[in-house]
Protein backbone atom coordinates (compact mmCIF):
# COMPACT_ATOMS: atom_id res chain seq x y z
CA UNK A 1 0.00 0.00 0.00
CA UNK A 2 2.91 2.35 0.76
CA UNK A 3 4.06 2.08 -2.85
CA UNK A 4 0.92 3.97 -3.92
CA UNK A 5 1.54 6.84 -1.46
CA UNK A 6 2.83 10.16 -2.70
CA UNK A 7 6.16 11.49 -1.49
CA UNK A 8 4.45 14.34 0.35
CA UNK A 9 2.22 11.93 2.27
CA UNK A 10 5.15 9.67 3.16
CA UNK A 11 7.23 12.64 4.30
CA UNK A 12 4.42 14.07 6.42
CA UNK A 13 3.65 10.70 8.00
CA UNK A 14 7.34 10.00 8.60
CA UNK A 15 7.91 13.31 10.37
CA UNK A 16 4.68 12.97 12.35
CA UNK A 17 5.65 9.44 13.41
CA UNK A 18 9.15 10.63 14.33
CA UNK A 19 7.76 13.45 16.47
CA UNK A 20 5.26 11.10 18.10
CA UNK A 21 7.91 8.48 18.87
CA UNK A 22 10.32 11.08 20.24
CA UNK A 23 7.55 12.58 22.37
CA UNK A 24 6.54 9.20 23.77
CA UNK A 25 10.16 8.25 24.45
CA UNK A 26 10.84 11.60 26.10
CA UNK A 27 7.68 11.31 28.19
CA UNK A 28 8.61 7.77 29.21
CA UNK A 29 12.19 8.73 30.07
CA UNK A 30 11.05 11.75 32.08
CA UNK A 31 8.44 9.70 33.90
CA UNK A 32 10.91 6.92 34.68
CA UNK A 33 13.50 9.43 35.88
CA UNK A 34 11.01 11.32 38.02
CA UNK A 35 9.52 8.10 39.43
CA UNK A 36 13.00 6.85 40.26
CA UNK A 37 13.77 10.15 41.94
CA UNK A 38 10.44 10.17 43.76
CA UNK A 39 10.95 6.62 44.96
CA UNK A 40 14.46 7.51 46.12
CA UNK A 41 13.15 10.55 47.96
CA UNK A 42 10.41 8.48 49.58
CA UNK A 43 12.89 5.82 50.66
CA UNK A 44 15.08 8.56 52.09
CA UNK A 45 12.08 10.03 53.92
CA UNK A 46 11.27 6.54 55.14
CA UNK A 47 14.73 6.15 56.66
CA UNK A 48 14.42 9.59 58.22
CA UNK A 49 11.01 8.62 59.62
CA UNK A 50 12.42 5.46 61.21
CA UNK A 51 15.35 7.42 62.60
CA UNK A 52 12.94 9.98 64.03
CA UNK A 53 10.95 7.23 65.72
CA UNK A 54 14.12 5.72 67.18
CA UNK A 55 15.09 9.11 68.55
CA UNK A 56 11.66 9.60 70.12
CA UNK A 57 11.73 6.07 71.50
CA UNK A 58 15.15 6.63 73.06
CA UNK A 59 13.95 9.85 74.65
CA UNK A 60 10.88 8.10 76.06
CA UNK A 61 12.93 5.15 77.28
CA UNK A 62 15.46 7.43 78.99
CA UNK A 63 12.64 9.35 80.60
CA UNK A 64 11.00 6.09 81.65
CA UNK A 65 14.23 4.79 83.13
CA UNK A 66 14.80 8.02 85.11
CA UNK A 67 11.24 7.92 86.46
CA UNK A 68 11.56 4.30 87.50
CA UNK A 69 14.93 5.07 89.12
CA UNK A 70 13.43 7.95 91.10
CA UNK A 71 10.52 5.82 92.27
CA UNK A 72 12.83 3.03 93.38
CA UNK A 73 14.63 5.47 95.70
CA UNK A 74 11.48 6.72 97.49
CA UNK A 75 11.76 5.76 101.23
CA UNK A 76 7.99 5.68 101.56
CA UNK A 77 7.70 3.12 98.77
CA UNK A 78 10.46 1.03 100.33
CA UNK A 79 8.65 1.23 103.69
CA UNK A 80 5.45 -0.07 102.11
CA UNK A 81 7.33 -2.97 100.53
CA UNK A 82 8.92 -3.91 103.88
CA UNK A 83 5.46 -4.78 105.23
CA UNK A 84 5.30 -7.78 102.85
CA UNK A 85 1.51 -7.51 103.19
CA UNK A 86 -0.27 -7.72 99.85
CA UNK A 87 -3.32 -5.74 101.00
CA UNK A 88 -1.19 -2.94 102.43
CA UNK A 89 0.96 -2.86 99.29
CA UNK A 90 -2.11 -2.77 97.06
CA UNK A 91 -3.73 0.09 98.99
CA UNK A 92 -0.57 2.19 99.15
CA UNK A 93 0.45 1.42 95.56
CA UNK A 94 -2.50 3.36 94.16
CA UNK A 95 -1.09 6.59 95.59
CA UNK A 96 2.33 5.96 94.08
CA UNK A 97 0.74 5.17 90.69
CA UNK A 98 -1.12 8.46 90.80
CA UNK A 99 2.10 10.19 91.81
CA UNK A 100 4.04 8.72 88.85
CA UNK A 101 1.47 9.80 86.24
CA UNK A 102 2.17 6.74 84.06
CA UNK A 103 -0.26 4.53 82.18
CA UNK A 104 1.02 1.42 83.95
CA UNK A 105 2.32 0.82 87.51
CA UNK A 106 3.08 -2.43 89.32
CA UNK A 107 4.83 -3.72 92.44
CA UNK A 108 6.38 -7.18 92.71
CA UNK A 109 7.85 -9.16 95.59
CA UNK A 110 11.55 -10.05 95.63
CA UNK A 111 10.56 -13.42 94.15
CA UNK A 112 8.80 -11.67 91.24
CA UNK A 113 5.26 -12.33 92.48
CA UNK A 114 2.84 -9.63 91.35
CA UNK A 115 1.61 -7.78 94.45
CA UNK A 116 -0.33 -4.97 92.78
CA UNK A 117 -0.73 -3.42 89.31
CA UNK A 118 -2.62 -0.46 87.94
CA UNK A 119 -3.25 0.80 84.40
CA UNK A 120 -5.23 3.46 82.60
CA UNK A 121 -8.24 2.36 80.60
CA UNK A 122 -9.75 -1.07 80.90
CA UNK A 123 -8.16 -3.52 83.29
CA UNK A 124 -5.52 -5.88 81.95
CA UNK A 125 -5.50 -9.63 82.36
CA UNK A 126 -3.40 -10.57 85.37
CA UNK A 127 -1.84 -13.58 83.66
CA UNK A 128 -0.54 -11.51 80.73
CA UNK A 129 0.83 -8.88 83.09
CA UNK A 130 2.60 -11.49 85.25
CA UNK A 131 4.19 -13.07 82.17
CA UNK A 132 5.43 -9.73 80.84
CA UNK A 133 6.77 -8.60 84.23
CA UNK A 134 8.59 -11.84 84.76
CA UNK A 135 10.70 -11.16 81.64
CA UNK A 136 11.16 -7.50 82.62
CA UNK A 137 12.60 -8.11 86.10
CA UNK A 138 15.08 -10.55 84.56
CA UNK A 139 16.59 -7.62 82.67
CA UNK A 140 16.10 -4.55 84.88
CA UNK A 141 17.04 -1.07 83.74
CA UNK A 142 15.98 -2.02 80.15
CA UNK A 143 12.72 -0.85 78.59
CA UNK A 144 10.57 -3.60 77.11
CA UNK A 145 7.32 -3.90 75.21
CA UNK A 146 4.41 -6.17 76.00
CA UNK A 147 0.92 -6.68 74.69
CA UNK A 148 -2.10 -7.37 76.81
CA UNK A 149 -5.72 -7.43 75.73
CA UNK A 150 -4.93 -5.77 72.40
CA UNK A 151 -2.97 -2.90 73.97
CA UNK A 152 0.77 -2.24 73.65
CA UNK A 153 2.84 -0.97 76.57
CA UNK A 154 6.47 0.00 76.97
CA UNK A 155 7.66 -0.62 80.54
CA UNK A 156 10.80 -0.40 82.67
CA UNK A 157 11.49 -2.16 86.01
CA UNK A 158 13.75 -1.18 88.94
CA UNK A 159 14.71 -3.18 92.03
CA UNK A 160 13.72 -1.85 95.49
CA UNK A 161 16.56 -2.39 97.95
CA UNK A 162 17.41 -1.50 101.57
CA UNK A 163 20.94 -0.84 102.80
CA UNK A 164 24.14 -0.68 100.83
CA UNK A 165 27.01 -2.81 99.74
CA UNK A 166 26.98 -6.39 100.89
CA UNK A 167 24.28 -5.50 103.42
CA UNK A 168 21.83 -4.59 100.58
CA UNK A 169 18.48 -6.35 100.99
CA UNK A 170 15.99 -6.77 98.16
CA UNK A 171 12.49 -5.48 98.93
CA UNK A 172 10.92 -6.15 95.52
CA UNK A 173 10.47 -4.42 92.13
CA UNK A 174 8.63 -1.38 90.83
CA UNK A 175 7.59 -1.24 87.15
CA UNK A 176 6.19 1.74 85.29
CA UNK A 177 5.29 2.29 81.62
CA UNK A 178 3.14 4.05 79.08
CA UNK A 179 0.73 2.78 76.48
CA UNK A 180 1.56 3.00 72.76
CA UNK A 181 -1.89 4.00 71.53
CA UNK A 182 -3.30 6.09 68.71
CA UNK A 183 -2.15 9.30 70.40
CA UNK A 184 1.45 8.14 70.51
CA UNK A 185 1.15 6.87 66.92
CA UNK A 186 -0.08 10.32 65.85
CA UNK A 187 2.87 12.00 67.56
CA UNK A 188 5.26 9.67 65.81
CA UNK A 189 3.43 10.23 62.51
CA UNK A 190 3.70 13.99 62.79
CA UNK A 191 7.37 13.80 63.65
CA UNK A 192 8.11 11.32 60.84
CA UNK A 193 5.72 12.90 58.26
CA UNK A 194 4.24 9.45 57.50
CA UNK A 195 1.49 7.11 58.61
CA UNK A 196 2.58 4.55 61.22
CA UNK A 197 1.22 1.43 62.83
CA UNK A 198 2.29 -0.66 65.82
CA UNK A 199 1.96 -4.38 65.09
CA UNK A 200 2.15 -7.21 67.62
CA UNK A 201 2.22 -10.81 66.48
CA UNK A 202 0.87 -9.84 63.03
CA UNK A 203 -2.03 -7.78 64.42
CA UNK A 204 -2.30 -4.01 64.30
CA UNK A 205 -2.76 -2.55 67.79
CA UNK A 206 -2.47 1.18 67.02
CA UNK A 207 -2.06 3.40 64.00
CA UNK A 208 -2.93 6.63 62.20
CA UNK A 209 -4.77 5.35 59.10
CA UNK A 210 -8.56 4.79 59.09
CA UNK A 211 -9.75 1.43 60.38
CA UNK A 212 -10.86 0.30 56.90
CA UNK A 213 -7.36 0.81 55.48
CA UNK A 214 -5.81 -1.05 58.43
CA UNK A 215 -8.12 -3.98 57.71
CA UNK A 216 -7.14 -3.89 54.03
CA UNK A 217 -3.46 -3.76 55.01
CA UNK A 218 -3.85 -6.69 57.39
CA UNK A 219 -5.69 -8.82 54.80
CA UNK A 220 -3.40 -8.13 51.81
CA UNK A 221 0.05 -7.51 53.30
CA UNK A 222 0.55 -10.27 55.84
CA UNK A 223 4.31 -10.54 55.29
CA UNK A 224 4.80 -6.85 55.96
CA UNK A 225 3.22 -7.27 59.43
CA UNK A 226 5.28 -10.31 60.43
CA UNK A 227 8.84 -9.64 59.31
CA UNK A 228 11.04 -6.60 58.63
CA UNK A 229 10.82 -5.29 55.07
CA UNK A 230 13.02 -2.45 53.91
CA UNK A 231 10.82 -1.12 51.07
CA UNK A 232 7.69 -2.31 49.29
CA UNK A 233 5.04 -0.63 47.13
CA UNK A 234 1.37 -1.32 47.76
CA UNK A 235 -2.10 -0.06 46.93
CA UNK A 236 -4.47 0.95 49.73
CA UNK A 237 -7.80 2.63 49.19
CA UNK A 238 -6.98 3.54 45.60
CA UNK A 239 -3.72 5.25 46.61
CA UNK A 240 -0.13 4.09 46.25
CA UNK A 241 2.11 3.78 49.31
CA UNK A 242 5.72 2.95 49.97
CA UNK A 243 5.85 0.73 53.08
CA UNK A 244 8.63 -0.28 55.42
CA UNK A 245 8.60 -2.28 58.64
CA UNK A 246 11.17 -2.50 61.45
CA UNK A 247 11.25 -4.90 64.35
CA UNK A 248 11.00 -3.24 67.74
CA UNK A 249 11.19 -6.41 69.83
CA UNK A 250 11.85 -10.01 68.73
CA UNK A 251 9.52 -12.88 69.45
CA UNK A 252 9.52 -14.06 73.09
CA UNK A 253 8.23 -17.22 74.77
CA UNK A 254 5.25 -15.24 76.03
CA UNK A 255 4.45 -13.23 72.89
CA UNK A 256 5.09 -12.63 69.22
CA UNK A 257 7.39 -10.10 67.61
CA UNK A 258 6.49 -6.41 67.78
CA UNK A 259 7.03 -4.21 64.71
CA UNK A 260 6.59 -0.66 63.57
CA UNK A 261 5.13 -0.19 60.06
CA UNK A 262 5.67 3.13 58.30
CA UNK A 263 3.61 4.07 55.21
CA UNK A 264 4.60 6.94 52.93
CA UNK A 265 1.97 8.07 50.40
CA UNK A 266 2.77 8.78 46.75
CA UNK A 267 -0.07 11.33 46.62
CA UNK A 268 1.94 14.52 46.41
CA UNK A 269 4.52 12.99 44.11
CA UNK A 270 1.82 11.66 41.77
CA UNK A 271 0.32 15.13 41.56
CA UNK A 272 3.73 16.41 40.53
CA UNK A 273 3.97 13.60 37.96
CA UNK A 274 0.51 14.44 36.62
CA UNK A 275 1.50 18.09 36.16
CA UNK A 276 4.72 17.01 34.52
CA UNK A 277 2.84 14.65 32.19
CA UNK A 278 0.50 17.46 31.15
CA UNK A 279 3.44 19.71 30.43
CA UNK A 280 5.17 17.03 28.38
CA UNK A 281 1.97 16.30 26.42
CA UNK A 282 1.55 20.00 25.68
CA UNK A 283 5.16 20.15 24.55
CA UNK A 284 4.59 17.03 22.45
CA UNK A 285 1.56 18.57 20.75
CA UNK A 286 3.51 21.75 20.07
CA UNK A 287 6.39 19.68 18.73
CA UNK A 288 3.97 17.73 16.50
CA UNK A 289 2.51 20.97 15.14
CA UNK A 290 5.99 22.29 14.54
CA UNK A 291 6.91 19.03 12.81
CA UNK A 292 3.86 19.24 10.53
CA UNK A 293 4.66 22.86 9.70
CA UNK A 294 8.26 21.86 8.98
CA UNK A 295 7.07 18.94 6.83
CA UNK A 296 4.77 21.24 4.84
CA UNK A 297 7.65 23.63 4.32
CA UNK A 298 9.92 20.81 3.20
CA UNK A 299 7.30 19.44 0.82
CA UNK A 300 7.01 22.86 -0.78
CA UNK A 301 10.72 22.96 -1.46
CA UNK A 302 11.25 19.27 -2.30
CA UNK A 303 8.10 17.40 -3.24
CA UNK A 304 6.50 20.12 -5.38
CA UNK A 305 9.50 20.25 -7.76
CA UNK A 306 9.51 16.44 -7.72
CA UNK A 307 5.82 16.42 -8.68
CA UNK A 308 6.64 18.80 -11.51
CA UNK A 309 9.32 16.34 -12.64
CA UNK A 310 6.83 13.47 -12.45
CA UNK A 311 4.33 15.42 -14.56
CA UNK A 312 7.05 16.20 -17.11
CA UNK A 313 8.05 12.52 -17.19
CA UNK A 314 4.46 11.48 -17.83
CA UNK A 315 4.18 14.03 -20.61
CA UNK A 316 7.44 12.78 -22.09
CA UNK A 317 6.28 9.16 -21.92
CA UNK A 318 3.12 10.23 -23.77
CA UNK A 319 5.20 11.75 -26.55
CA UNK A 320 4.84 15.37 -25.50
CA UNK A 321 8.30 16.86 -25.94
CA UNK A 322 7.11 20.44 -25.50
CA UNK A 323 6.43 20.15 -21.76
CA UNK A 324 8.96 22.18 -19.77
CA UNK A 325 9.55 22.31 -16.02
CA UNK A 326 10.46 25.24 -13.82
CA UNK A 327 13.72 25.28 -11.94
CA UNK A 328 12.73 25.57 -8.28
CA UNK A 329 13.54 24.03 -4.92
CA UNK A 330 16.91 23.00 -3.59
CA UNK A 331 20.04 23.16 -5.74
CA UNK A 332 20.07 19.38 -6.23
CA UNK A 333 16.46 19.46 -7.44
CA UNK A 334 17.16 22.37 -9.80
CA UNK A 335 20.13 20.50 -11.21
CA UNK A 336 17.87 17.48 -11.72
CA UNK A 337 15.38 19.70 -13.56
CA UNK A 338 18.12 21.03 -15.84
CA UNK A 339 19.34 17.49 -16.49
CA UNK A 340 15.79 16.44 -17.35
CA UNK A 341 15.45 19.30 -19.84
CA UNK A 342 18.71 18.29 -21.46
CA UNK A 343 17.51 14.69 -21.63
CA UNK A 344 14.17 15.79 -23.10
CA UNK A 345 15.89 17.82 -25.82
CA UNK A 346 18.25 14.97 -26.59
CA UNK A 347 15.38 12.45 -26.74
CA UNK A 348 13.41 14.75 -29.04
CA UNK A 349 16.35 15.02 -31.39
CA UNK A 350 17.01 11.28 -31.14
CA UNK A 351 13.36 10.49 -31.87
CA UNK A 352 13.41 12.67 -34.97
CA UNK A 353 16.57 10.94 -36.13
CA UNK A 354 15.09 7.51 -35.41
CA UNK A 355 11.86 8.36 -37.26
CA UNK A 356 13.82 9.58 -40.23
CA UNK A 357 16.03 6.48 -40.18
CA UNK A 358 13.04 4.19 -39.74
CA UNK A 359 11.22 5.94 -42.56
CA UNK A 360 14.19 5.50 -44.84
CA UNK A 361 14.59 1.87 -43.79
CA UNK A 362 10.91 1.22 -44.41
CA UNK A 363 11.04 2.91 -47.76
CA UNK A 364 14.13 0.92 -48.67
CA UNK A 365 12.61 -2.37 -47.52
CA UNK A 366 9.36 -1.60 -49.31
CA UNK A 367 11.15 -0.57 -52.46
CA UNK A 368 13.21 -3.74 -52.38
CA UNK A 369 10.17 -5.97 -51.90
CA UNK A 370 8.00 -4.09 -54.38
CA UNK A 371 10.71 -3.94 -57.02
CA UNK A 372 11.32 -7.68 -56.70
CA UNK A 373 7.66 -8.60 -56.95
CA UNK A 374 6.87 -6.04 -59.65
CA UNK A 375 9.84 -7.32 -61.63
CA UNK A 376 8.45 -10.83 -61.26
CA UNK A 377 5.06 -9.81 -62.55
CA UNK A 378 6.51 -7.62 -65.31
CA UNK A 379 8.79 -10.44 -66.45
CA UNK A 380 5.83 -12.76 -66.77
CA UNK A 381 3.81 -10.16 -68.63
CA UNK A 382 6.73 -9.29 -70.90
CA UNK A 383 7.46 -12.95 -71.75
CA UNK A 384 3.80 -13.76 -72.38
CA UNK A 385 3.46 -10.61 -74.53
CA UNK A 386 6.34 -11.81 -76.72
CA UNK A 387 4.69 -15.18 -77.08
CA UNK A 388 1.42 -13.49 -78.04
CA UNK A 389 3.26 -11.59 -80.78
CA UNK A 390 3.99 -14.89 -82.51
CA UNK A 391 1.10 -15.50 -84.98
CA UNK A 392 1.81 -19.23 -85.08
CA UNK A 393 0.60 -19.81 -81.50
CA UNK A 394 -2.68 -21.72 -81.44
CA UNK A 395 -5.81 -20.08 -80.01
CA UNK A 396 -5.95 -22.23 -76.88
CA UNK A 397 -2.36 -21.39 -75.93
CA UNK A 398 -3.07 -17.75 -76.71
CA UNK A 399 -5.94 -17.84 -74.19
CA UNK A 400 -3.66 -19.34 -71.57
CA UNK A 401 -1.03 -16.67 -72.21
CA UNK A 402 -3.66 -13.96 -71.94
CA UNK A 403 -4.84 -15.49 -68.66
CA UNK A 404 -1.28 -15.36 -67.32
CA UNK A 405 -0.98 -11.73 -68.39
CA UNK A 406 -4.29 -11.00 -66.72
CA UNK A 407 -3.10 -12.72 -63.50
CA UNK A 408 0.11 -10.68 -63.53
CA UNK A 409 -1.79 -7.45 -63.97
CA UNK A 410 -4.19 -8.47 -61.17
CA UNK A 411 -1.25 -9.26 -58.86
CA UNK A 412 0.34 -5.90 -59.54
CA UNK A 413 -2.98 -4.19 -58.97
CA UNK A 414 -3.50 -5.98 -55.64
CA UNK A 415 0.01 -5.08 -54.55
CA UNK A 416 -0.47 -1.41 -55.38
CA UNK A 417 -3.87 -1.35 -53.63
CA UNK A 418 -2.29 -2.85 -50.52
CA UNK A 419 0.42 -0.24 -50.51
CA UNK A 420 -2.13 2.54 -50.93
CA UNK A 421 -4.27 1.24 -48.06
CA UNK A 422 -1.28 0.79 -45.78
CA UNK A 423 0.08 4.26 -46.56
CA UNK A 424 -3.11 5.99 -45.39
CA UNK A 425 -2.82 7.47 -41.87
CA UNK A 426 -6.46 6.92 -41.05
CA UNK A 427 -9.05 4.60 -42.52
CA UNK A 428 -12.53 5.97 -43.28
CA UNK A 429 -15.05 3.15 -43.22
CA UNK A 430 -18.00 3.14 -45.60
CA UNK A 431 -20.41 1.03 -43.57
CA UNK A 432 -23.24 -0.78 -45.26
CA UNK A 433 -25.50 -3.72 -44.49
CA UNK A 434 -24.33 -7.00 -45.95
CA UNK A 435 -25.15 -10.70 -45.60
CA UNK A 436 -22.20 -12.45 -43.99
CA UNK A 437 -22.78 -15.59 -46.07
CA UNK A 438 -22.76 -13.59 -49.33
CA UNK A 439 -19.60 -11.72 -48.30
CA UNK A 440 -17.74 -14.96 -47.58
CA UNK A 441 -19.08 -16.61 -50.76
CA UNK A 442 -17.84 -13.77 -52.99
CA UNK A 443 -14.46 -13.84 -51.24
CA UNK A 444 -14.18 -17.61 -51.81
CA UNK A 445 -15.06 -17.09 -55.48
CA UNK A 446 -12.33 -14.48 -55.83
CA UNK A 447 -9.68 -16.64 -54.17
CA UNK A 448 -10.49 -19.65 -56.41
CA UNK A 449 -9.21 -17.75 -59.47
CA UNK A 450 -5.85 -16.97 -57.84
CA UNK A 451 -2.97 -19.16 -59.07
CA UNK A 452 -1.86 -19.97 -55.47
CA UNK A 453 -5.28 -21.54 -54.83
CA UNK A 454 -4.93 -24.12 -57.57
CA UNK A 455 -4.95 -27.62 -56.18
CA UNK A 456 -6.06 -26.44 -52.71
CA UNK A 457 -9.36 -27.82 -51.33
CA UNK A 458 -11.48 -24.92 -50.04
CA UNK A 459 -13.89 -25.93 -47.29
CA UNK A 460 -16.68 -23.56 -46.29
CA UNK A 461 -18.41 -24.42 -43.00
CA UNK A 462 -22.05 -23.25 -43.07
CA UNK A 463 -22.24 -19.56 -42.19
CA UNK A 464 -24.95 -18.31 -39.79
CA UNK A 465 -27.72 -16.42 -41.61
CA UNK A 466 -26.93 -12.99 -40.22
CA UNK A 467 -26.47 -9.48 -41.59
CA UNK A 468 -23.54 -7.33 -40.60
CA UNK A 469 -22.81 -3.62 -40.88
CA UNK A 470 -19.25 -3.33 -42.18
CA UNK A 471 -17.15 -1.80 -44.92
CA UNK A 472 -17.74 -4.64 -47.37
CA UNK A 473 -14.76 -3.94 -49.58
CA UNK A 474 -12.26 -3.66 -46.73
CA UNK A 475 -13.54 -6.68 -44.76
CA UNK A 476 -13.48 -8.79 -47.95
CA UNK A 477 -9.87 -7.63 -48.45
CA UNK A 478 -8.97 -8.77 -44.89
CA UNK A 479 -10.63 -12.18 -45.30
CA UNK A 480 -9.10 -12.50 -48.80
CA UNK A 481 -5.62 -11.88 -47.40
CA UNK A 482 -6.13 -14.58 -44.74
CA UNK A 483 -7.38 -17.05 -47.36
CA UNK A 484 -4.52 -16.23 -49.72
CA UNK A 485 -1.90 -16.68 -46.98
CA UNK A 486 -3.61 -19.95 -45.98
CA UNK A 487 -3.53 -21.26 -49.57
CA UNK A 488 0.15 -20.35 -49.90
CA UNK A 489 0.93 -22.09 -46.57
CA UNK A 490 -1.19 -25.18 -47.41
CA UNK A 491 0.80 -25.67 -50.62
CA UNK A 492 3.93 -26.10 -48.49
CA UNK A 493 2.43 -28.77 -46.19
CA UNK A 494 3.19 -32.48 -46.14
CA UNK A 495 -0.44 -33.58 -46.72
CA UNK A 496 -3.11 -32.79 -49.28
CA UNK A 497 -3.59 -29.02 -49.11
CA UNK A 498 -6.85 -27.70 -47.71
CA UNK A 499 -8.17 -24.42 -46.33
CA UNK A 500 -11.38 -23.96 -44.31
CA UNK A 501 -13.36 -20.91 -43.25
CA UNK A 502 -16.09 -20.67 -40.64
CA UNK A 503 -18.02 -17.92 -38.86
CA UNK A 504 -19.20 -18.38 -35.26
CA UNK A 505 -21.58 -16.24 -33.21
CA UNK A 506 -20.53 -15.69 -29.59
CA UNK A 507 -21.99 -13.54 -26.80
CA UNK A 508 -19.20 -10.97 -27.23
CA UNK A 509 -19.48 -10.82 -31.05
CA UNK A 510 -18.59 -12.72 -34.22
CA UNK A 511 -15.44 -14.72 -35.03
CA UNK A 512 -14.30 -15.51 -38.60
CA UNK A 513 -11.64 -18.25 -38.51
CA UNK A 514 -9.46 -19.43 -41.42
CA UNK A 515 -7.55 -22.74 -41.01
CA UNK A 516 -4.99 -24.40 -43.27
CA UNK A 517 -2.98 -27.62 -43.47
CA UNK A 518 0.34 -25.87 -43.82
CA UNK A 519 3.49 -26.40 -41.72
CA UNK A 520 2.60 -23.64 -39.22
CA UNK A 521 3.92 -20.16 -38.54
CA UNK A 522 7.68 -20.11 -37.88
CA UNK A 523 8.58 -19.30 -34.32
CA UNK A 524 10.97 -16.58 -35.47
CA UNK A 525 8.17 -14.32 -36.77
CA UNK A 526 5.32 -15.06 -34.36
CA UNK A 527 5.94 -11.96 -32.22
CA UNK A 528 6.13 -9.68 -35.30
CA UNK A 529 3.62 -11.56 -37.41
CA UNK A 530 1.25 -8.63 -37.93
CA UNK A 531 4.00 -6.06 -38.60
CA UNK A 532 4.36 -4.80 -42.18
CA UNK A 533 6.92 -6.39 -44.53
CA UNK A 534 7.24 -9.50 -42.34
CA UNK A 535 7.20 -12.79 -44.25
CA UNK A 536 9.17 -16.01 -44.39
CA UNK A 537 9.27 -18.81 -46.92
CA UNK A 538 7.03 -17.01 -49.45
CA UNK A 539 8.05 -16.76 -53.06
CA UNK A 540 6.06 -13.57 -53.65
CA UNK A 541 4.41 -10.79 -51.68
CA UNK A 542 5.66 -7.83 -49.69
CA UNK A 543 4.46 -9.01 -46.28
CA UNK A 544 1.48 -6.64 -45.99
CA UNK A 545 -1.38 -9.18 -45.99
CA UNK A 546 -1.64 -9.78 -42.23
CA UNK A 547 -0.72 -6.18 -41.40
CA UNK A 548 -3.61 -4.97 -43.60
CA UNK A 549 -5.97 -7.54 -42.07
CA UNK A 550 -5.04 -6.31 -38.57
CA UNK A 551 -5.48 -2.68 -39.67
CA UNK A 552 -8.96 -3.39 -41.11
CA UNK A 553 -10.10 -5.46 -38.09
CA UNK A 554 -9.09 -2.73 -35.64
CA UNK A 555 -10.80 -0.09 -37.76
CA UNK A 556 -14.02 -2.09 -37.29
CA UNK A 557 -13.48 -2.16 -33.50
CA UNK A 558 -12.23 -5.73 -33.45
CA UNK A 559 -8.92 -7.57 -33.55
CA UNK A 560 -7.06 -10.41 -35.28
CA UNK A 561 -4.93 -13.05 -33.62
CA UNK A 562 -3.15 -16.34 -34.23
CA UNK A 563 -5.36 -18.99 -32.62
CA UNK A 564 -3.41 -22.20 -33.39
CA UNK A 565 -0.10 -22.83 -35.10
CA UNK A 566 1.14 -26.36 -35.55
CA UNK A 567 1.96 -28.54 -38.50
CA UNK A 568 -1.28 -29.47 -40.29
CA UNK A 569 -3.46 -27.00 -38.36
CA UNK A 570 -2.89 -23.24 -38.34
CA UNK A 571 -5.77 -20.87 -37.55
CA UNK A 572 -6.16 -17.09 -37.77
CA UNK A 573 -9.28 -15.44 -36.34
CA UNK A 574 -10.87 -12.05 -36.99
CA UNK A 575 -12.98 -11.06 -33.95
CA UNK A 576 -15.63 -8.37 -34.56
CA UNK A 577 -17.68 -6.79 -31.75
CA UNK A 578 -21.37 -7.52 -31.26
CA UNK A 579 -22.43 -4.06 -32.49
CA UNK A 580 -21.40 -5.10 -36.01
CA UNK A 581 -24.12 -7.81 -36.01
CA UNK A 582 -27.50 -6.48 -37.10
CA UNK A 583 -29.95 -9.36 -37.08
CA UNK A 584 -30.60 -12.71 -38.69
CA UNK A 585 -31.17 -12.57 -42.41
CA UNK A 586 -34.30 -14.72 -42.20
CA UNK A 587 -35.91 -12.22 -39.86
CA UNK A 588 -35.13 -9.40 -42.27
CA UNK A 589 -36.62 -11.34 -45.14
CA UNK A 590 -39.79 -11.94 -43.15
CA UNK A 591 -40.15 -8.26 -42.32
CA UNK A 592 -39.64 -7.26 -46.00
CA UNK A 593 -42.39 -9.62 -47.05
Amino acid sequence: MMRSWRMRTMLLLSLAALVLIMTVLFLGMVRMTVERQVRGNLELDMRHSLQTFHNLQQQRQQLLLRESSLLSELPSLKAVMTTSDSRTIADAGAEFWSLSGNDFFSLQSPEGRLEAYYNSGSSLTRQSVEAALRETINSPEVARLFVSDGRLFEISSRALTFGSGEQRTGLGYVTIGYVLDKKVAREVSEAAAADVAFVADGRIVAGTLPQALWQQLASSQGELLRRPIESEQMQLGGERYLASSVQLQPETPTGGAIQLVVLKSFGEEEQILAKLNRMVIILGVLAALFGVALAVSITRTVTRPMESLVAATRALSGGDFSHRIREEGAEEVRELSRAFDRMRSQMQKTQKDLLAAERMATIGQMASSVSHDLRHYLSAIYANAEFLANPKIPGEEREELLEDVRAGVQGMTDMLDSLLVFSRTGMVLHLQQESLAALIERTIGAIRSHPDARGVELRVIPVPPINVQVDTKELRRAVYNLLLNACQAAGQGQTLPWVSIEAVLLPEGMHITVRDSGPGVPVAIRDTLFHPFVSEGKQSGVGLGLALAKYIAEAHGGRIYLEDSESGNTAFTIALPSERILEEASCLATEER
